[in-house]
């Protein structure tokens, strides 16, 4: 055995259609796109949601609602949460940075404290915003409440 005679395994490489070549290839004048219409031509293509004429679906719908450009997207952290936090990492304070750190949020999202728990630890939260909930619990167990 040497490079000489070498070769593909059968029946793996095929050979490709010669389109358009004559009409003794057997796929000369139409080149196999059939007879007319847009599809049979140069350049043809369809555009993104056409349906051959029929109104297309984007169309057909209503629109409806709108996109608020001036709503603001927070990152919702329970009372709870904090009181584990606090636990496990033995803190005084909590603010963005042991968040993110702890993985609950990224850098960038903004944080409402949410009142759903219980909280012992007497604790100071930085955060975006809080719910009155959140805020009542806090201060009830003489901690702070400072809005970034």
């Amino acid at each position: 055995m040497d490079l000489s005679n070498l070769k593909p395994a059968a029946g793996s490489v095929k050979t490709t259609k010669r389109i358009g070549r004559g009409q003794g290839s057997g796929r000369g004048g139409t080149s196999t796109r059939g007879h007319k219409g847009a599809k049979s031509r140069s350049g043809y293509s369809k555009k993104v949601g056409f349906e051959g004429g029929q109104m297309p679906l984007q169309r057909r719908v209503p629109k409806f609602g709108f996109k608020n450009i001036n709503r603001v997207e927070y990152k919702a952290i329970n009372v709870e949460v904090l009181q584990v936090l606090a636990e496990k990492n033995n803190l005084t304070t909590i603010d963005v940075e042991v968040l993110i750190n702890a993985g609950m949020c990224n850098k960038n999202d903004k944080i409402k404290v949410l009142g759903n728990g219980v909280l012992s630890a007497k604790l100071e939260v930085k955060a975006h915003a809080f719910s009155k909930s959140a805020q009542s619990a806090i201060e009830a167990v003489e901690g702070t409440v400072v809005k970034l």
